[in-house]
């Protein structure tokens, strides 16, 4: 008796390789984004070290140091941020979507598009002043967001939600169909 079932291997060689799915990179904007919120931070520690030594009226020794070295660590953190924002990129396919990130440890995350529950955009007011959202997509029995793209284009981002509401939706629609066709 077949039931309609089927479960065949699969050979590992057979498999398409994710790897050579063209990905799209995020905007531009994104890495002199990156750039300007890490020195914006950087810049508060030497602010808030150099304010230190000079309420504490500490201007000898090794605390001396801590404004150029919290300046030097900004530099050297915006420098990895850039780099780092130019390597994100992005793919949306029929079944999937696709994001890769990382400069040292590269990091891609496929999230197949049949578990997305809800997506949203969010940007703060940085983000906003370059034009970028980020994208948030959430997962069925997840606790919080399964992948957050950053760096999209305002317009881009839109386009990107939509799409996946409209394949949420579709599959509420079939979902909802069988759901009636079972009632009958």
């Amino acid at each position: 008796m077949d039931d309609g079932f089927h479960n065949n291997m699969i050979a590992p060689e057979e498999l398409p390789a994710y790897e050579d799915v063209p990905l799209l990179p995020v905007s531009p904007r994104f890495a002199i984004y990156s750039v300007v919120s890490q020195g914006i931070a950087w810049s508060i520690i030497a602010l808030g070290s150099t304010l230190a030594l000079i309420v504490g009226e500490m201007f000898q020794g090794p605390a001396t140091v801590a404004p150029f070295a919290a300046l030097f660590l900004g530099a050297g953190f915006a420098s990895l941020s850039w780099l780092d924002a130019r390597k994100r990129a992005y793919g949306l396919r029929e079944h999937d979507l696709i994001y890769a990130r990382g400069i040292i440890v590269r990091r891609t995350v496929i999230l197949p598009l049949s578990r997305v529950q809800h997506v949203e955009t969010a940007s703060g007011p940085l983000e906003r002043h370059f034009n970028l959202v980020r994208l948030t997509c959430y997962t069925a029995g997840g606790l919080g967001a399964d992948l957050v793209i950053g760096g999209l284009e305002r317009d881009r981002a839109e386009l990107v939600r939509q799409f996946l509401l409209s394949r949420i939706h579709g599959r509420d629609g079939e979902e909802t169909q069988g759901d009636s066709d079972e009632r009958r």
